[in-house]
């Protein structure tokens, strides 16, 4: 033995750091340089480098993944870091609100309507927590990063086939633990047809952000951050700045995962199917916007 101690996930994690603190700096300005005036990344631009490393305790951010239209959002969930856990709570996209600036809708059609800061908005409403930041994501972006990363393995529970020749779409997945990545990662994401429609889609969803998270955290990931987050910028929308995201990611790295969805049951209003959500804010107050509930309660499907 030559005496040298094999490194600590500690030193590693430093390591990661120092090494995604570099790249960063360069990454933006040279991503830029290599691109076209017209396809920049949407990324927001840094005033000051620094601002972004700080702690991201009580920080609730809100993450929408957007559909092959680039309307309506398949994907939400706020993702959150406090006392060294990381907390990612699915919001089921066909939840009934009955938003204060457009009257009663899905929520997944919030976005559509007023951007991110109407969902937001909303969402700090309904959540009883302010959500300070918003990060879009759209499928291409999701299939570019899966790409990058190898892939991400994850556990199919059954067969899925679904094909939709309008919109070009192919769902073909055998069963079993499988590594999935670019379209096949992208059916098994969108895939609803199993009778359980959003509820099922969310345990699928489930699966594939703690696939996500383990790789994202692995020392040998983050030190490539930078190259992630450029390649994904055309597909990607936040009012986070690089040094934000950096921060964000490493300080995961070294805390659990707890993943949860909020409550729900189906039922129907006007002929259209929604979702009865059971949203943190009326839990604790009573009463609150009880006409968002109290006209539909006989609807409710049990």
């Amino acid at each position: 033995m030559n005496g040298q101690r094999s490194p600590n996930k500690k030193s590693l994690l430093t390591a990661a750091v120092l090494g995604l603190f570099g790249g960063l700096l360069l990454s933006i300005p040279l991503s830029r340089s290599l691109l076209p005036s017209t396809e920049l990344p949407k990324l927001t631009s840094i005033s000051n480098p620094f601002e972004g490393w700080s702690s991201f305790d009580n920080e609730n951010i809100v993450v929408l993944g957007m559909d092959a239209g680039g309307g309506n959002t398949d994907t939400i969930f706020i993702l959150s870091i406090e006392n060294g856990d990381t907390s990612i709570i699915q919001v089921p996209r066909d939840s009934y609100i009955n938003s204060r600036s457009f009257g009663p809708m899905k929520a997944n059609a919030l976005h559509a309507r007023g951007g991110p800061n109407a969902v937001k908005t909303e969402l700090t409403r309904l959540m009883g927590r302010p959500i300070n930041h918003h990060i879009l994501v759209n499928l291409e972006g999701i299939r570019t990063i899966s790409d990058l990363l190898g892939g991400l393995e994850v556990d199919v529970p059954k067969r899925l086939y679904y094909q939709d020749k309008s919109q070009g779409l192919l769902i073909d997945l055998q069963p079993g633990r499988q590594v999935l990545k670019g379209r096949e990662l992208e059916g098994f994401l969108r895939w609803r047809h199993d009778g359980q429609g959003d509820l099922g889609r969310l345990d699928r969803q489930q699966l594939v952000l703690k696939s996500l998270f383990n790789k994202l955290i692995q020392p040998q990931h983050l030190i490539r951050l930078p190259a992630l987050i450029t390649a994904a910028g055309r597909n990607l929308e936040t009012d986070l700045g690089p040094m934000e995201l950096g921060k964000l990611i490493t300080t995961m790295g070294t805390t659990d995962l707890q993943t949860s969805r909020l409550k729900a049951r189906p039922f129907y209003q006007n002929g259209v199917s929604y979702l009865d959500t059971q949203w943190p804010a009326k839990e604790t107050t009573r009463g609150v916007d009880a006409n968002e509930s109290s006209s539909r309660r006989f609807q409710l499907l049990f």
